[in-house]
């Protein structure tokens, strides 16, 4: 049974969480800032379509990619080594879940919608929500957004206008955050993508034993500023 929120009531424990389809726990609430980082900090984040009802999951088991196991293939070490790139953070966050947002091939729609779009840049202006952006020739080529609490980075979603723009702004995230003792990054969903990267599926149990040790951490709000250079090592 799905539990009906409404905009003070708490988050039910995540063992209600259905198993069909995987990790649905609520619906209904506000996607406030308040209430969004209460959902980051138990391990629930909201997915649903433009029309829907807020729907909040916390699927069992959970995507994650713990720092020390990020995978680069050769190639993208070659892509790597060009530095034909730069990295910029919290530059243009708009522009970066807007280009997440837009279709994609064998996509129907989108669920980054105007509702989420606002909610996600309130947590960006309150320096919580934060873009990694990959930029070529003066122009936005890929990137990726998501929330840092703690020691924790939650990702959202990421976008390529250019081939591995992406994964670059991936791997300039992933050595920042273990240069910050961030020790985990959550994933939610599995995918193949993620998959070739290092990520890896863990219990829900687990996930939330980590996610508890490392949002009590010391932080990292307001705008971000990464002091990481891509080496051959």
């Amino acid at each position: 049974m799905i539990h009906i929120l409404s905009s003070d009531t708490p988050f039910p424990p995540l063992e209600h969480a259905l198993a069909k389809p995987n990790g649905l726990l609520a619906a209904g609430g506000d996607l406030s800032p308040e209430r969004l980082l209460s959902a980051y900090r138990r391990g629930i984040f909201p997915w649903f379509n433009d029309g829907e009802p807020i729907l909040w999951w916390s699927p069992d088991p959970r995507m994650v990619l713990f720092p020390h196991e990020l995978r680069i293939s050769r190639s993208l070490h070659q892509t790597l080594k060009k530095k034909h790139y730069e990295i910029r953070t919290d530059h243009a966050f708009s522009s970066v879940i807007r280009a997440c947002a837009a279709p994609r091939r064998k996509q129907d729609g989108t669920w980054i919608h105007n509702e989420m779009i606002a909610a996600y840049s309130a947590l960006h202006h309150q320096g919580i929500a934060h873009s990694v952006e990959t930029w070529i020739g003066g122009e936005l080529a890929g990137g990726l957004y998501g929330v840092a609490i703690g020691q924790m980075f939650f990702g959202e979603s990421m976008f390529s206008r250019v081939t591995d723009a992406s994964k670059i702004a991936l791997v300039h995230l992933v050595k920042q955050l273990a240069n910050w003792n961030f020790g985990l990054i959550d994933c939610q969903m599995k995918t193949a993508h993620l998959a070739s990267m290092g990520a890896r599926e863990i219990p829900r149990s687990s996930f939330v034993q980590r996610l508890n040790e490392r949002i009590s951490e010391p932080g990292r709000n307001g705008r971000w500023h990464f002091d990481y250079t891509y080496s051959e090592n």
